[in-house]
């Protein structure tokens, strides 16, 4: 459970970001800037976030409609990497 601060740390930025009160790269900073709970995942998990992290800032820079992919469905897959982190962290 050591990690748990951390991981609220990153739904908070997540809800923040859905509710459009951070922007993309607040909420970039933010979830990079966890390198405790990263360092504690195995390595995949930090190649996967950045994968994530590096379409939603590429995706920031167009408009909905001439993105390859959806912000929504970034979000999603980003909530999806989140509550499997912390499954990970509570078996450590």
């Amino acid at each position: 459970m050591q990690h748990d601060h951390s991981i609220q740390i990153l739904q908070d930025a997540l809800t923040a970001l859905q509710r459009q009160e951070i922007d993309v790269a607040a909420f970039c900073r933010t979830w990079r800037a966890q390198t405790g709970l990263l360092t504690a995942l195995p390595q995949r998990y930090g190649q996967v976030m950045e994968d994530l992290l590096g379409r939603l800032e590429a995706g920031s820079l167009f408009t909905e409609e001439s993105c390859s992919f959806s912000q929504e469905d970034l979000h999603t897959h980003l909530k999806v990497w989140l509550e499997k982190a912390q499954q990970q962290t509570r078996l450590v």
